[in-house]
């Protein structure tokens, strides 16, 4: 069953840090959809992918995530 997780992203600082953390989050086993907002510093994040993986993929990406 799907679910949406919402992470607070910081380090993003233009579009292209956006698409990055986007493309790494829908990487993620389980993912079925990553909205990524910069102004909201903001992820959203649709499927049934573990939070763990999802945190470490914006890590790997090179910016900071936490569950809102």
């Amino acid at each position: 069953m799907s679910s949406i997780i919402n992470l607070k992203v910081t380090g993003m600082t233009c579009n292209h840090c956006v698409m990055h953390t986007k493309k790494a989050l829908e990487a993620v086993s389980g993912v079925e959809n990553a909205e990524v907002n910069l102004e909201a510093g903001a992820a959203k994040v649709t499927g049934t992918a573990k939070v763990d993986a999802l945190i470490n993929a914006v890590k790997e990406a090179g910016y900071s995530a936490e569950v809102e």
